[in-house]
């Protein structure tokens, strides 16, 4: 199928870490926790986007992408930004950030 899961999204973010050596999986240092989350009424809630989670990515749904890089016992980094779909596909809410020493697009 073509539709987008949220846990394809999840296997996306990992599979660019692990392109990059890290990783791969859930291991260290690379990507500890799910890449993103469902936003509403709560912060934190459904679809949360996280591996095997087969809910596809429908118009209207509002949800975070913010795949984090952990190395242990010496730094962490996450950004964090927001998407909704709509009937063409997904749409930023603000742009993303170009990088950790450029925080704004």
């Amino acid at each position: 199928s073509s539709d987008l899961t949220c846990g394809g999204l999840d296997d996306a973010a990992r599979k660019v870490l692990a392109s990059h050596g890290l990783g791969p999986d859930y291991l260290l240092p690379g990507l500890p926790h799910r890449a993103g989350h469902g936003l509403g009424l709560e912060i934190h809630e459904e679809p949360y986007i996280v591996r095997g989670n087969a809910t596809v990515l429908e118009p209207g749904m509002c949800f975070s992408n913010e795949p984090m890089i952990v190395f242990p016992d010496r730094f962490g980094i996450r950004l964090e930004d927001h998407i909704h779909m709509t009937e063409t596909g997904p749409q930023w809410f603000t742009l993303p950030s170009k990088g950790p020493a450029e925080p704004f697009a």
